[in-house]
């Protein structure tokens, strides 16, 4: 339970850093980053999941780089459910998922330097 409420608090850090970097990736406040977070979850595990499960073989052809797509469509789905969280654009989406992913892997290693090393 706690390490979930970590990951969401995690998400939400990177979304609120990644809103300062990209124009036109808009957080109103924390409320909605903590919102945003979890819809965003959410979407990834459901709907993303599927996604990538089916555009599996695009994603090899394209050596991974459909992915970057499939996680702007789930941004720009969130960014529509989410009141406070809204992004201008395919290209606010686009490039908010490369620096979402980013922050974020950058976040979990600063809070967790240990799980990422292989054992």
């Amino acid at each position: 339970m706690v390490r979930m409420l970590i990951h969401w608090g995690t998400m939400a850090l990177a979304l609120g850093i990644t809103a300062r970097i990209i124009p036109g990736f808009e957080i109103s406040g924390v409320p909605a980053a903590l919102a945003a977070a979890v819809i965003f979850g959410f979407i990834n595990a459901t709907v993303g999941l599927l996604l990538k499960v089916v555009t599996f073989p695009l994603t090899v052809v394209t050596l991974g780089l459909f992915w970057l797509l499939i996680n702007a469509l789930m941004l720009k789905l969130a960014s529509a459910l989410v009141p406070g969280f809204y992004l201008r654009g395919f290209a606010a989406a686009f490039f908010g998922a490369i620096v979402l992913s980013l922050v974020n892997m950058l976040l979990k290693k600063l809070l967790w330097p240990d799980r990422l090393k292989t054992r």
